[in-house]
């Protein structure tokens, strides 16, 4: 089942995605901050707990990834064990500014639903500088509830989304 409004789709990843993925590009200000989307599909091959989730736009090409993790991972980051983890999130640098990432997240919550039913919360670790970022999120319910760790570009903030039943 494909979650979807009329202009974006969210779907697992499927091999057909790939050759648009790998090239994709992120603005250099973006590249410290996330994953770069090769790179994801790789290390998701021989990692299960790596759940690649794709981006379509309204004609059904890639803008966009992320990954919404499982297993021993998410708990470095909440005590939740019905929690998800959301990494490697961005959106091709020539399709951005176009609402994209706002509408995939405002979509999330039905996603995660349909496919991890049993999973009550979304988390994700933000960098404190990547300001866009923080404010993206929080504009679309995810909650900074005061903790925080260390990653490997500085201090992180780790924020929540309630998934309701």
């Amino acid at each position: 089942m494909n979650i979807h409004t009329g202009e974006i789709q969210l779907v697992p990843y499927k091999e057909k995605y790939k050759e648009v993925i790998q090239t994709f590009t992120l603005p250099s200000e973006q590249v410290q901050f996330t994953s770069d989307p090769s790179a994801l599909l790789e290390k998701a091959k021989s990692d299960r707990t790596k759940n690649v989730i794709v981006i379509l736009d309204y004609n059904g090409v890639p803008v966009g990834l992320f990954a919404l993790q499982t297993g021993d991972r998410v708990k470095e980051f909440t005590d939740n064990e019905n929690a998800l983890l959301l990494t490697s999130f961005s959106i091709n640098h020539n399709r951005q500014k176009r609402g994209y990432a706002k509408k995939l997240l405002l979509l999330l919550e039905e996603f995660v639903k349909c496919y991890f039913p049993i999973k009550n919360e979304v988390v994700l670790a933000v960098n404190e500088r990547n300001i866009p970022a923080q404010n993206l999120y929080a504009k679309v319910s995810f909650q900074d509830k005061g903790f925080r760790r260390m990653g490997p570009m500085g201090q992180q903030i780790i924020m929540h989304l309630p998934i309701m039943k």
